[in-house]
Order: C-alpha cells, then sequence, then structure tokens
C-alpha cells in the first residue's frame, strides 16, 4: 500500500480535528450532557459520538482505501493491520465531564507499525500540535481558520538535565507504582495533565518524560507519538525500553515511557 500524499494526509487531518473540536465544544458548553458507561466502566458522552462520527466520515471520504481504526466503533478493533488511520475522537473524556479542559482530539496514521503523522487538538486550551509534511511536528497559533492554516512554531525536545527533570503525569490516573518510578530520578519539578497532551507536553520541551504505568489503547497515543517523534522524542516500552510499535493484537498498549532523548531511563524492577 502507498503512503497517502502527506500534505493532503496533514491537510485532511487538521480540518476534521478542527470541525470534531467544534462539536465537542458546543456540547461541553451546554448546562448538561449525557454521560454513560461502556463495557469497560469508561465514560462515554454524547460528545464522543459527535466527533467520532464526523473524523470516521471525513477520513473515510477522503481516504477510502486505508483501513480505519476508532475508538467508538468496536467493530474496527477486530483488524491485523500494520498500516492504518487510527482515531480517538476525545480522548480524556474525564477531564471532559469533569469540565477541566484537558481533552484533546487525536488523528494519526500508522505505517508499518510507526506513527508517522498525527494531529493532537485540544480544544478547550486553544492548542492545536501536529506533523507538518515533512514529518516535523509544529504547535500552530491565530484563529484556526478550517482552510487556511495560521502560523505555526517548530516543537523540538529539550536538552534534559538528568539532575533537574521535568516530568508530567496522567491527571486521572496516578497510582502510587508511577510515582516511586518517577521518585528514581532526580526531579526539579512535576506537572499532571489529562489526555494526550502530555505527549504534546515531552513535544514542546515543557517536559522531559512521560511514564505511563497504566492501561492505555493505541488510539490514547498514537497521535500524541506522532507528534513526539516528529519533535525529535522517543517512545520506548517500559519494561525493556524497546521501540513502541502500533498494529498490536487489540490495539492494546503495554506500559511505556515518552521522552525527550538524553533523559537516562531508569530500568523497570
Amino acid at each position: 500500500m502507498s503512503r497517502p500524499d502527506p500534505a493532503r494526509l496533514v491537510s485532511v487531518f487538521r480540518r476534521l480535528a478542527l470541525e470534531a473540536g467544534d462539536k465537542i465544544m458546543e456540547i461541553y458548553g451546554a448546562e448538561d450532557f449525557e454521560v454513560r458507561s461502556k463495557s469497560d466502566a469508561s465514560p462515554v458522552t454524547e460528545a464522543d459520538e459527535a466527533a467520532d462520527a464526523l473524523i470516521s466520515a471525513g477520513l473515510r471520504a477522503a481516504f477510502p482505501d486505508l483501513p480505519l481504526v476508532t475508538e467508538e466503533q468496536s467493530d474496527t478493533h477486530d483488524q491485523k493491520i500494520s498500516t492504518f488511520l487510527i482515531v480517538d475522537p476525545l480522548d480524556g473524556t474525564k477531564e471532559f465531564v469533569k469540565r477541566r479542559g484537558d481533552f484533546t482530539v487525536n488523528i494519526a496514521y500508522v505505517e508499518d507499525g510507526v506513527p508517522v503523522f498525527g494531529v493532537v487538538y485540544a480544544p478547550a486550551k486553544g492548542r492545536l500540535f501536529y506533523t507538518a509534511a515533512d514529518g516535523a511536528s509544529v504547535e500552530e497559533s491565530g484563529d484556526f481558520a478550517k482552510d487556511a492554516p495560521g502560523a505555526t512554531t517548530p516543537l523540538r525536545v529539550s536538552t534534559p538535565d538528568n539532575g533537574a527533570l521535568m516530568v508530567v503525569a496522567s491527571k486521572s490516573h496516578r497510582d502510587a507504582a508511577t510515582d516511586a518510578y518517577i521518585g528514581r530520578y532526580g526531579v526539579r519539578d512535576m506537572t499532571s495533565a489529562g489526555s494526550s497532551l502530555k505527549f504534546c507536553l515531552v513535544a514542546t520541551g515543557e517536559a522531559d518524560l512521560y511514564p505511563r504505568l497504566g492501561r492505555t489503547m493505541e488510539w490514547d497515543t498514537a497521535a500524541g507519538d506522532a507528534v513526539l517523534r516528529g519533535a525529535g522524542g522517543a517512545m520506548v516500552r517500559f519494561d525493556d525500553h524497546t521501540p513502541f510499535t502500533y498494529g498490536k493484537p487489540g490495539f492494546e498498549n503495554p506500559f511505556f515511557i515518552a521522552h525527550a532523548p538524553g533523559v537516562d531511563l531508569k530500568p523497570a524492577e
């Protein structure tokens, strides 16, 4: 399967993420919205479903030959593929429900198990990150016009000081094991963030290290991982620090570490 035109991929991803963000913010601004529990007890809202319908339709129309995996459509989770589109229409649903703003729209293109292009849009935060057509990551500023990208700033990971690292961790999924692992590093400061924004904070140099010792799925990480890689960062398995890959059975992730190169990674214990 030949790679789609990168400029078209980026343009379509960006436009669909912004349109989905508009839908999400309409519902976010309402006085009340429905929240249900899925089979795994995780929450889902009408915003998840509206954004998923919009993005899925747009991707299938633009790239009909590419397999699509999306969180909200369980019939897409049984595929055995290494090159595909993958979507989390609203990552950070708990943050959305609590009206904390740390939620994102995520769309990525995975090629031979590697997330090559991705967009992460945080509509409540007014932050838009994506990989450009050349594979380098940028953050866009401006009014986010659908068909006219604004000014962009190239993203580059930090040059870390291993005696004084900036660490980012999950806002909703912190646990003792994560805190114990972080405690093995020399940490200058630590921040919490929801959703795939954590990857973007490493990509911008606002953080050096993001360990995740908890269950995630590929749609949770692919777009943020693409942005991180395009900024010179790395994503590895927690257990053996080998490269992180996509297209795994059931699209389920092992524990992982996202980091700026130069961080002296501690082994798993």
